[in-house]
């Protein structure tokens, strides 16, 4: 089991089970959304997935690829936690408001076209121009 938080604490959640990916995107809006040159999301099954603590508030955005996303957040402190599609049995956790550290040695790096200069990406790494 995986846990997380906000930064302030008042959401939290849980997700079982094993993750089904973990991404590294390279675009526009993750660098974005989390204020650095990446973002990090781990892809979980939804039904493994619960809240165990507060109420998130969620805004929804279109993404590169033309679909809509919903972001959620604390309210309090304005951490994203996850994101997710009303499409799709997955949701996107944002891996750097989980408990517990997360290794990214076989993550996936996507939007690799619009990495920022000098990001580096190790040989051998899977990596998709856009979207996988």
């Amino acid at each position: 089991m995986r846990t997380g938080s906000c930064q302030c604490g008042e959401i939290g959640y849980q997700s079982t089970g094993e993750p089904l990916a973990l991404y590294i995107c390279h675009c526009q809006e993750c660098r974005k959304q989390s204020a650095s040159a990446f973002g990090i999301s781990l892809d979980v099954p939804r039904a493994n997935f619960r809240i165990t603590q507060g109420t998130p508030k969620y805004w929804s955005r279109p993404t590169d690829s033309g679909k809509t996303i919903r972001c959620a957040f604390c309210p309090t402190c304005g951490s994203r936690l996850w994101h997710e599609s009303e499409s799709s049995d997955t949701l996107s956790i944002k891996a750097g408001s989980l408990d517990e550290p997360i290794n990214l040695s076989n993550a996936i790096h996507v939007w690799v076209k619009r990495k920022l200069p000098g990001v580096i990406i190790p040989d051998g790494t899977k990596q998709f121009a856009e979207e996988d």
